[in-house]
């Protein structure tokens, strides 16, 4: 490992400290460090942007919306990140603060493992050509901007029609992502080793409107129906566009992968339990 750089999430009144005493660290074992401040106060705009070019690995100081950050723009270089937790929930962020010394000398040493995590990637057509497009490794969703209003939406999987869908939006979530928004809105939880995407309605004007879970080789497509003109995009909670009536979204699971550390599959069911109440049911 020659190089890193360090995510520093400067809504985090802890972070910039601790990137000192990490790059001091990197700096003792030969490794060149380089810090990049990250406005996570501000994430939802993302006018912010940074090339991930060049780097062995990269090193995030702050919550799960700095592991998403970095996590897209790492995975298409199969950069790995290694997530410190200085968040409220720290899901995607495995690594608590008073054990990174150990976690990031293990992983120096070799010792540590990388878990790969799946992302849904985005285009929007708009007249027969793309306007935009974006990974996200939580997920992708399709509201209005506006709170608690219904919007308009034809979904598809590969070219089966599944309906119209009148509600407060669409989330097509990964399997990391079914964990967050997606679960809230009622969707099911899935082991983030599987390659799926989940569909789930928002406050459907349905009873019949149910989560729906997607293989790896198919793609949703949504046509955003005549009604209301403040419908948008939002990716990861971070990235935003705006629609307009016609817009076709093609959403399908990326060829690239996330590689997360201090992600194991043991830390996932333990998260579940300690983070989310997972009981499963009555103890003894």
């Amino acid at each position: 490992m020659k190089k890193c750089l360090v995510v520093v999430n400067s809504f985090k009144t802890a972070s910039v400290s601790l990137s000192h005493e990490v790059m001091a660290f990197l700096k003792e074992r030969g490794v060149c460090a380089e810090s990049f401040i990250y406005d996570g106060n501000n994430a939802v705009s993302e006018s912010v942007a940074v090339d991930f070019n060049g780097y062995d690995f990269v090193i995030t100081l702050g919550g799960d919306g700095t592991v998403l950050f970095a996590c897209r723009g790492c995975a298409p270089l199969k950069i790995p990140v290694f997530p410190v937790n200085l968040g409220e929930f720290g899901f995607l962020a495995g690594i608590q603060k008073e054990c990174w010394k150990k976690e990031l000398s293990d992983y120096l040493g070799g010792k540590s493992s990388t878990s790969e995590r799946g992302l849904v990637e985005c285009e929007v057509l708009r007249d027969g050509r793309s306007v935009f497009s974006n990974l996200s490794m939580n997920d992708c969703v399709i509201s209005s901007a506006a709170t608690s209003r219904l919007i308009n939406l034809s979904v598809a999987y590969n070219r089966s029609l599944l309906g119209p869908f009148k509600a407060n939006g669409i989330i097509v979530a990964t399997p990391t992502g079914s964990t967050a928004y997606s679960a809230a809105a009622g969707g099911p939880i899935i082991d983030p080793a599987i390659d799926a995407m989940v569909l789930t309605p928002i406050s459907s004007f349905s009873l019949s409107a149910r989560p729906l879970v997607f293989g790896p080789r198919g793609e949703i497509t949504i046509t955003v129906l005549p009604g209301r003109s403040d419908v948008v995009l939002s990716c990861d909670g971070q990235v935003g566009f705006d629609l307009c009536e016609g817009d076709v979204l093609i959403l399908s699971i990326s060829e690239y992968k996330a590689r997360l550390l201090g992600a194991s599959q043991e830390r996932f069911y333990s998260a579940l339990r300690s983070k989310l109440n997972w009981s499963g049911g009555p103890r003894a």
